[in-house]
């Protein structure tokens, strides 16, 4: 959870500027208009864009949705609406202000913030707008599987056992929509938690565990070889990377293993073993006469 600060103040200071701001700055609640991505070799579809305002406060690139921290961190907090209880994790915005458009990551959770209001970290509002501001208007929308800076990760929680597991994937472009356990010759659905690990309440053994996980766009992956070590990031062996899962009419079931059909040759030799193109974070100045977020699927 972010400690939000306005231009060096205390986060609490700063949410009383907040509303101040708001009063004149901008429009209460958030409007939305639809905007249409151009596809550029990546899956694009149309998208909404949200309306509203973004402060910005001392983020590190971890946070609620239990990421590492990295040195440069280009990422978003986002109010209990937009952040759904986790599902909103590990996916990207494309924000727009008066200097530019940004790239950032959804790592963290603001309880202050309404729907319409992100925090940014320092380094991604300072981007797009004068820090000195403060606040500022932003329009932003989420975007559908981007280039990533690398293999997806699993990370085992801490506290895990044979008896109980938590697993945490980043590097995925998209939020996660399941992640499944095999288990017994069937695929076992891992519970997902809000600060973004997915649980397997009973354990699984001691491993090595295998998972199939699938994002929002519908594309899974399955990752081979996980060992039960508590802290570590791991880079699992992947198969099936990006390609598209089998649509269901219905919630997701277990299913026999090996009874999905092997991925498109064409398809891994384009994703490589499990990894992306990596993702330029750079600053892109607003296009003439269309949205900026549209050359960025």
């Amino acid at each position: 959870m972010a400690e939000h600060s306005v231009a060096g103040e205390p986060w609490w200071r700063a949410r009383r500027t907040w509303v101040i701001a708001a009063a004149g700055v901008v429009v209460a609640g958030a409007a939305t208009v639809a905007l249409v991505a151009q596809a550029s070799g990546a899956a694009c579809a149309a998208v909404a864009a949200t309306t509203g305002q973004a402060t910005y406060y001392a983020a590190d690139g971890g946070g609620n949705c239990s990421f590492d921290k990295v040195s440069e961190p280009l990422v978003v907090a986002l109010g209990n609406a937009e952040y759904k209880a986790g599902a909103a994790c590990g996916g990207y915005l494309d924000v727009k202000g008066p200097k530019g458009t940004v790239r950032v990551k959804v790592t963290d959770r603001c309880p202050e913030c309404a729907a319409g209001h992100i925090d940014l970290s320092k380094q991604a509002f300072a981007r797009i707008g004068e820090v000195s501001a403060g606040i500022i208007k932003v329009t932003y929308s989420q975007v559908t599987s981007p280039s990533v800076p690398g293999p997806v990760t699993v990370r085992v929680k801490e506290g895990s056992s044979r008896y109980w597991l938590a697993l945490r994937f980043d590097n995925t472009g998209n939020p996660l929509a399941s992640a499944e356990l095999q288990s017994g010759g069937a695929w076992k659905a891992l519970g997902r938690t809000d600060y973004n690990y997915w649980i397997a309440e009973s354990g699984a053994g001691n491993g090595p565990f295998t998972m199939r996980v699938t994002d929002t766009a519908g594309r899974r992956t399955t990752l081979s070889g996980i060992t039960l070590t508590p802290g570590a990031v791991q880079r699992p062996g992947a198969t099936g990377a990006g390609t598209v899962a089998p649509k269901t009419t219905g919630p997701s079931r277990s299913s026999a293993a090996g009874s999905e059909p092997p991925p498109a040759a064409a398809s891994l030799a384009a994703a490589g073993e499990g990894s992306f193109a990596p993702l330029d974070l750079a600053t892109t100045a607003p296009a003439s006469g269309a949205p900026a977020a549209a050359k960025h699927c």
